[in-house]
């Protein structure tokens, strides 16, 4: 039998070796900026910021909130929308769905709650007066939340997606974008997870799929030359 495709490869590189070799490959087709982006920062709260305070948080970019907050900056100023997203539960914790049947500790998802302080936003996060704040009850963004609507509402073509986890809620927020028909950028430095393994296999995976994995620097450019 002539094989065509490819059997599972298996190799000794590391998810960050993979990941780098795939950047580094520039016949890779680009997905591109629009003509108008928004950024949309995917739970920046405390229980996954602070690793201070919680055993849920994570820190991959120390400047991560720094890197989120100067492209939240650059976006306003060009009259872009800027949304936040964060995730909690009611008191019983009835609107987690099957997602909070698998554990029920105090540091289990479904018990982040309203208005708690692991439902908090990180105080380093710096907010605009008009941007869009809303809790999501599930990975992505996009899933039962006023999104979509807004960013059509404001003629957006292009999403720029922040925050954490890289394998969870911003690759879910990712590939709903692109489902959604948005040009989709992930900045790889305004992304945390709790092991590289799961960073950069994830980037990896949305830079060959769904997104163009960048530098942030290059969101920064292109806002700027606007």
């Amino acid at each position: 039998m002539e094989i065509v495709g490819t059997r599972m490869i298996r190799e000794d590189k590391t998810a960050r070796q993979l990941f780098e070799a795939v950047m580094a490959n520039p016949a890779r087709k680009k997905f591109g900026f629009g003509q108008k982006l928004a950024i949309i920062n995917v739970d920046v709260q405390q229980a996954y910021t602070r690793i201070d305070m919680f055993k849920t948080a994570y820190e991959t970019d120390p400047r991560q909130i720094e890197h989120i907050n100067t492209i939240s900056r650059l976006a306003r100023e060009k009259d872009m929308p800027v949304i936040w997203s964060r995730v909690a539960y009611k008191d019983d914790a009835a609107d987690a769905g099957v997602w909070g049947t698998r554990t029920d500790t105090p540091d289990s998802l479904q018990n982040i709650r309203y208005d708690s302080e692991r439902h908090a936003y990180d105080p380093r996060c710096e907010f605009g007066p008009h941007d869009l704040h809303y809790t999501k009850r599930m990975p992505s963004a996009f899933f039962e939340t006023p999104l979509a609507s807004y960013l059509q509402f404001h003629r957006v073509d292009t999403v720029v997606v922040t925050g954490g986890s890289t394998s969870g809620c911003v690759r879910a927020t990712a590939v709903d974008a692109l489902s959604h028909g948005y040009r989709t950028i992930v900045p790889i430095e305004t992304c945390a997870d709790k092991h590289e393994s799961y960073h950069f296999a994830n980037l990896t995976d949305l830079q060959l799929k769904y997104a163009d994995v960048e530098p942030v620097q290059t969101v920064i450019d292109w806002l700027e030359a606007r």
